[in-house]
């Protein structure tokens, strides 16, 4: 039933059940009901339609809301794999050439890394896609699954810091999260040198205090905050042109959440990725 009907219907009938019973009672039962007693009727006859015809058309409303927001999120995981999928494209094709390149040149050592990364890849992009959306499974469960795979296939020691109830996060929210963390983990395996990493996703209350390194404050305000953070080699030792794209794409995907973003990191002390989001004011 469309939201047509059901505004027609919300119109036309309280006055058809009320009016028809006003006729009624003139035309018929006017020897039988004083007035007194047809305006107790009338007024006990509206409060019931009343109730049982809002009680339906509320019900209605409320499925109708539930299915689109299904359908709402659904699209939103759709459109999340889309965009994997154009990535993972261009990224293998980028890197199917640079592996042809260094095997034209003799250089193994460098298309075995080729190798590896595109294989790292599509183990990403299968685990991404291998849940239907609307399955069911807990954000907090598919996370820990893809960070403890993640472990297991980089040889890097993962700890995974929950404290976030079911259902806080909208799926759109918790794609882009999700993003996030595959980002951040696919940084510090190409980049860091590390040996272990802690992701770190949890509520808290975002108290004014100074960030060091940054120009502004963490302001007041109810919210969430992501850190994933290595004990690497630090950014200031890496190659300049190895963290470009990925710190540009986490901070995309923050900004696309409302959310702060923070690098923070020093040379032998490895690096840490901070996003706050939620609550009135986040800014860092």
């Amino acid at each position: 039933m469309s939201l047509r009907t059901l505004k027609l219907l919300t119109i036309f009938v309280p006055v058809l059940m009320i009016g028809g019973f006003e006729y009624i009672r003139h035309d018929f039962l006017l020897d039988m009901l004083s007035m007194e007693a047809g305006n107790f009727y009338i007024t006990a006859l509206t409060l019931v339609l009343s109730l049982l015809f809002a009680t339906w058309m509320f019900r209605k409303i409320e499925r109708i809301n539930v299915r689109l927001a299904e359908e709402q999120s659904q699209r939103a995981v759709y459109e999340e794999r889309e965009r994997l999928a154009q990535e993972l494209h261009d990224h293998i094709a980028q890197m199917l050439f640079f592996l042809n390149v260094q095997l034209q040149q003799g250089k193994i050592n460098e298309a075995r890394s080729a190798a590896s990364e595109i294989d790292s890849h599509l183990r990403q992009a299968i685990f991404n896609l291998r849940t239907p959306p609307g399955d069911g499974s807990a954000f907090a469960s598919r996370l820990s699954a893809w960070v403890q795979g993640w472990s297991a296939m980089t040889g890097i020691e993962a700890d995974l810091i929950m404290d976030v109830p079911d259902g806080y996060f909208t799926v759109s929210q918790e794609v882009q999260l999700f993003g996030i963390v595959q980002e951040a983990c696919t940084n510090i395996r190409k980049h860091s040198q590390a040996e272990r990493a802690e992701i770190t996703l949890r509520l808290k209350e975002v108290s004014s205090r100074p960030v060091t390194g940054a120009s502004h404050n963490v302001n007041n305000g109810s919210g969430w905050r992501l850190s994933v953070k290595d004990d690497g080699i630090g950014m200031a030792e890496r190659s300049p042109h190895s963290t470009g794209y990925g710190l540009t794409l986490l901070e995309k995907r923050a900004k696309e959440l409302g959310a702060a973003f923070k690098v923070s990191s020093a040379p032998g002390q490895g690096t840490e990725i901070d996003i706050i989001g939620g609550g009135a004011s986040h800014e860092i």
